[in-house]
């Protein structure tokens, strides 16, 4: 989230949301939907043997249709891939990510 900050706040244009996102996205103020959406990505991140079928089922009630919750998934796994992938191999944090880091204000 930190080397992602700037570009969600240009993207939201709200800075105050992506300090509350940075700091506890469960209280954030976010949508039901968006709620769900991160509840699920985070489950799947930290703890990816117990995802079930409610899991599918929550987002759907959310009003996610199969297509997005493809996307939510696919992405999900990619970030935890890559950064697996990095961490695995000691790669480290570019240092332009360091200064932008230093730099922000979220």
């Amino acid at each position: 989230m930190t080397h992602h900050g700037r570009g969600l706040r240009r993207l939201t244009k709200n800075p105050a949301l992506v300090r509350q996102l940075k700091t506890d996205w469960r209280r954030a103020d976010i949508t039901p939907a968006e709620h769900a959406m991160l509840t699920y990505a985070e489950k799947l991140t930290l703890t990816p043997w117990k995802m079930a079928k409610y899991d599918v089922v929550a987002l759907q009630a959310a009003g996610f249709s199969d297509s997005a919750i493809l996307d939510i998934n696919q992405i999900t796994g990619y970030f935890a891939y890559v950064n697996r992938l990095a961490d695995g191999l000691g790669v480290p944090l570019e240092d332009f990510w360091e200064r932008v880091v230093e730099d922000e204000d979220v």
